[in-house]
């Protein structure tokens, strides 16, 4: 799969679990402390980096922004959605070394 389509997969899962009407993560009983509080910042921080990728694209199709910063914004979320997707690996490899540990 090429890097771009992956980083579109993972951008429209990142949006649909940030966006309001989307699935909701379980919250912990601090109310957005902890790691779920950690979680969904994190996702929202990717969410708005493709956004923000996505307005500049807009912009420069308009013809009122530069491209280099079209550039930059589209590099800094693919870059937000790798590290999410890294992130994402080894918290399921650690769950499954967890859950091959004899009892």
């Amino acid at each position: 799969m090429p890097t771009s389509a992956f980083a579109a997969g993972a951008y429209a899962a990142a949006q649909g679990i940030a966006r309001p009407g989307g699935p909701k993560p379980v919250q912990a009983t601090g109310a957005g402390n902890g790691f779920t509080g950690l979680l969904q910042q994190t996702l929202d921080g990717v969410a708005q980096s493709g956004e923000k990728a996505d307005r500049a694209a807009l912009s420069a199709a308009a013809g009122k922004a530069n491209v280099v910063d079209v550039v930059t914004a589209v590099a800094e979320s693919e870059t937000a959605l790798q590290t999410l997707v890294a992130v994402r690996d080894r918290v399921i490899s650690a769950y499954e070394e967890i859950m091959r540990m004899p009892i």
